[in-house]
Protein backbone atom coordinates (compact mmCIF):
# COMPACT_ATOMS: atom_id res chain seq x y z
CA UNK A 1 0.00 0.00 0.00
CA UNK A 2 2.83 2.57 1.11
CA UNK A 3 4.59 1.82 -2.19
CA UNK A 4 1.53 2.50 -4.25
CA UNK A 5 1.07 5.79 -2.52
CA UNK A 6 4.68 6.62 -3.43
CA UNK A 7 3.89 6.09 -7.09
CA UNK A 8 1.00 7.97 -7.06
CA UNK A 9 2.12 10.98 -4.95
CA UNK A 10 5.52 11.00 -7.40
CA UNK A 11 3.01 10.49 -10.14
CA UNK A 12 1.10 13.79 -8.73
CA UNK A 13 4.26 15.89 -8.41
CA UNK A 14 5.30 15.06 -11.95
CA UNK A 15 1.87 16.24 -13.41
CA UNK A 16 2.70 19.53 -11.24
CA UNK A 17 5.98 20.01 -12.77
CA UNK A 18 4.51 19.38 -16.39
CA UNK A 19 1.26 21.59 -15.46
CA UNK A 20 4.59 24.51 -14.29
CA UNK A 21 6.06 23.85 -17.36
CA UNK A 22 3.32 24.89 -19.77
CA UNK A 23 1.83 27.82 -17.63
CA UNK A 24 5.60 29.36 -17.51
CA UNK A 25 6.29 28.67 -21.47
CA UNK A 26 4.83 31.87 -22.72
CA UNK A 27 7.78 33.63 -24.33
CA UNK A 28 6.86 32.61 -27.99
CA UNK A 29 2.83 31.42 -27.69
CA UNK A 30 1.57 30.52 -31.52
CA UNK A 31 -1.26 33.57 -30.86
CA UNK A 32 -4.19 31.33 -31.38
CA UNK A 33 -5.13 30.30 -28.04
CA UNK A 34 -8.42 30.30 -26.37
CA UNK A 35 -9.32 34.42 -25.61
CA UNK A 36 -10.18 33.78 -22.37
CA UNK A 37 -6.61 32.55 -21.59
CA UNK A 38 -4.82 34.27 -24.43
CA UNK A 39 -1.30 34.61 -23.66
CA UNK A 40 0.37 38.04 -23.00
CA UNK A 41 2.97 38.07 -26.16
CA UNK A 42 3.68 36.76 -29.99
CA UNK A 43 6.79 37.04 -31.68
CA UNK A 44 6.03 38.22 -35.45
CA UNK A 45 8.77 38.81 -37.63
CA UNK A 46 11.36 39.17 -34.74
CA UNK A 47 9.08 41.43 -32.67
CA UNK A 48 7.69 40.66 -29.70
CA UNK A 49 3.94 41.76 -29.41
CA UNK A 50 1.52 42.25 -27.07
CA UNK A 51 -1.91 39.84 -28.17
CA UNK A 52 -4.05 42.43 -26.65
CA UNK A 53 -4.90 46.37 -26.88
CA UNK A 54 -4.01 48.74 -24.30
CA UNK A 55 -7.26 49.14 -22.16
CA UNK A 56 -7.04 51.74 -19.33
CA UNK A 57 -3.71 53.18 -18.59
CA UNK A 58 -1.19 50.85 -17.74
CA UNK A 59 -3.57 47.55 -18.45
CA UNK A 60 -4.36 44.95 -20.97
CA UNK A 61 -7.77 44.58 -22.97
CA UNK A 62 -9.56 41.36 -21.83
CA UNK A 63 -9.53 39.29 -24.96
CA UNK A 64 -6.97 39.53 -28.08
CA UNK A 65 -10.60 40.87 -29.80
CA UNK A 66 -11.26 43.22 -27.28
CA UNK A 67 -11.17 47.01 -28.60
CA UNK A 68 -8.96 48.18 -25.60
CA UNK A 69 -9.42 52.13 -25.12
CA UNK A 70 -8.40 55.02 -27.33
CA UNK A 71 -5.02 57.57 -27.14
CA UNK A 72 -3.81 60.77 -28.18
CA UNK A 73 -0.46 60.89 -29.28
CA UNK A 74 2.32 61.39 -26.46
CA UNK A 75 -0.90 61.42 -24.13
CA UNK A 76 -1.38 58.41 -21.21
CA UNK A 77 -5.13 60.06 -21.14
CA UNK A 78 -7.64 56.98 -21.92
CA UNK A 79 -11.26 57.47 -24.18
CA UNK A 80 -13.49 54.99 -24.63
CA UNK A 81 -13.68 52.92 -27.62
CA UNK A 82 -17.49 52.60 -27.36
CA UNK A 83 -19.16 55.88 -26.18
CA UNK A 84 -20.51 58.15 -27.15
CA UNK A 85 -20.82 56.28 -30.01
CA UNK A 86 -20.99 56.89 -33.61
CA UNK A 87 -21.39 60.87 -34.60
CA UNK A 88 -21.71 62.24 -30.70
CA UNK A 89 -18.54 64.03 -29.66
CA UNK A 90 -16.62 63.22 -26.77
CA UNK A 91 -17.08 65.65 -24.01
CA UNK A 92 -13.80 66.65 -22.43
CA UNK A 93 -12.17 66.31 -25.42
CA UNK A 94 -8.53 67.57 -25.73
CA UNK A 95 -8.44 69.06 -29.24
CA UNK A 96 -4.52 70.42 -28.93
CA UNK A 97 -1.94 68.79 -30.36
CA UNK A 98 1.10 66.84 -28.12
CA UNK A 99 4.31 67.98 -28.18
CA UNK A 100 7.79 65.98 -28.75
CA UNK A 101 9.30 64.15 -31.29
CA UNK A 102 9.26 60.29 -29.22
CA UNK A 103 6.28 59.25 -26.88
CA UNK A 104 7.64 60.32 -23.76
CA UNK A 105 8.29 57.18 -21.29
CA UNK A 106 6.07 59.04 -18.49
CA UNK A 107 3.21 59.38 -20.85
CA UNK A 108 3.97 55.91 -22.08
CA UNK A 109 0.26 53.86 -21.29
CA UNK A 110 1.67 51.03 -21.98
CA UNK A 111 1.88 48.07 -19.03
CA UNK A 112 5.19 47.86 -17.23
CA UNK A 113 7.79 46.18 -19.93
CA UNK A 114 5.65 47.19 -22.64
CA UNK A 115 6.20 50.49 -24.84
CA UNK A 116 4.38 51.92 -27.81
CA UNK A 117 6.07 50.67 -30.71
CA UNK A 118 8.71 52.16 -33.09
CA UNK A 119 7.77 53.11 -36.85
CA UNK A 120 10.08 49.97 -37.74
CA UNK A 121 8.39 47.69 -35.77
CA UNK A 122 4.76 48.55 -37.44
CA UNK A 123 6.49 48.57 -40.44
CA UNK A 124 8.04 45.24 -39.80
CA UNK A 125 4.26 43.96 -39.88
CA UNK A 126 3.96 44.93 -43.39
CA UNK A 127 7.09 43.07 -44.64
CA UNK A 128 5.59 40.80 -47.44
CA UNK A 129 8.58 38.18 -47.45
CA UNK A 130 8.22 37.23 -43.94
CA UNK A 131 4.52 38.18 -42.96
CA UNK A 132 1.21 37.25 -44.22
CA UNK A 133 -1.79 39.88 -43.48
CA UNK A 134 -5.45 39.37 -44.29
CA UNK A 135 -8.80 40.82 -43.03
CA UNK A 136 -11.12 37.92 -41.04
CA UNK A 137 -13.24 37.89 -38.03
CA UNK A 138 -12.32 36.88 -34.19
CA UNK A 139 -15.53 36.34 -32.08
CA UNK A 140 -17.80 38.03 -34.24
CA UNK A 141 -15.25 41.18 -34.39
CA UNK A 142 -13.37 41.82 -37.24
CA UNK A 143 -10.14 43.12 -38.08
CA UNK A 144 -6.60 42.38 -39.28
CA UNK A 145 -4.68 39.33 -38.76
CA UNK A 146 -0.92 39.24 -39.43
CA UNK A 147 0.81 35.77 -39.43
CA UNK A 148 4.52 34.94 -39.28
CA UNK A 149 5.62 32.98 -42.36
CA UNK A 150 8.43 30.90 -40.69
CA UNK A 151 6.42 30.37 -37.52
CA UNK A 152 3.01 30.39 -37.86
CA UNK A 153 2.17 32.67 -35.06
CA UNK A 154 -0.47 35.23 -35.77
CA UNK A 155 -1.35 38.61 -34.51
CA UNK A 156 -5.14 39.64 -34.42
CA UNK A 157 -5.15 43.60 -34.61
CA UNK A 158 -9.27 44.54 -34.40
CA UNK A 159 -10.53 47.80 -36.32
CA UNK A 160 -12.13 49.44 -33.44
CA UNK A 161 -11.98 52.85 -35.49
CA UNK A 162 -10.95 56.45 -34.50
CA UNK A 163 -11.99 59.54 -32.36
CA UNK A 164 -11.80 62.27 -34.59
CA UNK A 165 -9.19 65.42 -33.74
CA UNK A 166 -11.64 68.13 -33.54
CA UNK A 167 -14.10 66.93 -31.28
CA UNK A 168 -13.39 63.03 -30.45
CA UNK A 169 -16.25 61.85 -32.46
CA UNK A 170 -16.17 58.38 -33.21
CA UNK A 171 -15.30 56.95 -36.80
CA UNK A 172 -15.27 53.78 -38.29
CA UNK A 173 -15.36 51.07 -35.91
CA UNK A 174 -15.54 47.92 -37.66
CA UNK A 175 -14.35 49.12 -40.75
CA UNK A 176 -10.77 50.39 -39.78
CA UNK A 177 -7.99 49.51 -37.95
CA UNK A 178 -5.55 52.78 -36.35
CA UNK A 179 -2.43 52.15 -34.02
CA UNK A 180 -0.21 54.63 -32.92
CA UNK A 181 3.74 54.65 -33.72
CA UNK A 182 5.57 56.00 -30.85
CA UNK A 183 7.62 58.32 -33.58
CA UNK A 184 6.59 62.18 -34.78
CA UNK A 185 6.35 62.81 -38.40
CA UNK A 186 9.54 64.97 -39.11
CA UNK A 187 8.40 66.96 -41.82
CA UNK A 188 5.33 68.39 -39.48
CA UNK A 189 5.35 68.69 -35.86
CA UNK A 190 1.54 67.97 -35.65
CA UNK A 191 1.83 64.65 -36.80
CA UNK A 192 2.77 61.50 -35.69
CA UNK A 193 3.46 58.14 -37.78
CA UNK A 194 0.71 54.99 -37.59
CA UNK A 195 -0.69 51.89 -38.53
CA UNK A 196 -3.77 51.89 -40.56
CA UNK A 197 -5.50 49.07 -42.15
CA UNK A 198 -9.27 48.11 -43.57
CA UNK A 199 -10.26 45.19 -45.29
CA UNK A 200 -8.85 46.27 -48.26
CA UNK A 201 -4.66 46.60 -47.16
CA UNK A 202 -2.69 47.43 -44.44
CA UNK A 203 -0.12 50.39 -44.58
CA UNK A 204 2.11 52.78 -42.37
CA UNK A 205 0.77 56.50 -42.69
CA UNK A 206 0.90 59.77 -40.10
CA UNK A 207 -1.67 61.63 -38.44
CA UNK A 208 -3.12 64.46 -36.68
CA UNK A 209 -1.36 64.15 -33.08
CA UNK A 210 -4.89 64.81 -31.67
CA UNK A 211 -6.74 61.62 -33.39
CA UNK A 212 -7.94 59.02 -30.72
CA UNK A 213 -6.08 56.07 -32.15
CA UNK A 214 -5.49 52.42 -30.30
CA UNK A 215 -2.31 51.39 -29.01
CA UNK A 216 -0.79 47.71 -29.66
CA UNK A 217 2.24 47.53 -27.69
CA UNK A 218 5.93 45.92 -27.90
CA UNK A 219 8.03 44.07 -25.80
CA UNK A 220 11.24 46.79 -23.81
Amino acid sequence: MKKVIRISVIACISGIMMLASFSCGKDEPNGNTDPATADTSVVINGVKWATRNVDAPGTFAATPESYGMFYQWNRNIAWSATVPGFGEPMPGWNNTDATGTEWAKINDPSPAGWRVPKIEELQSLLDAEKVTNEWTTLNGITGRKFTDIASGNFLFLPAVGYRNVVDGTLYDAGTDGNYWGSAAFESNVTYAFYLSFSSGNANWDYANRGYGLSVRCVSE
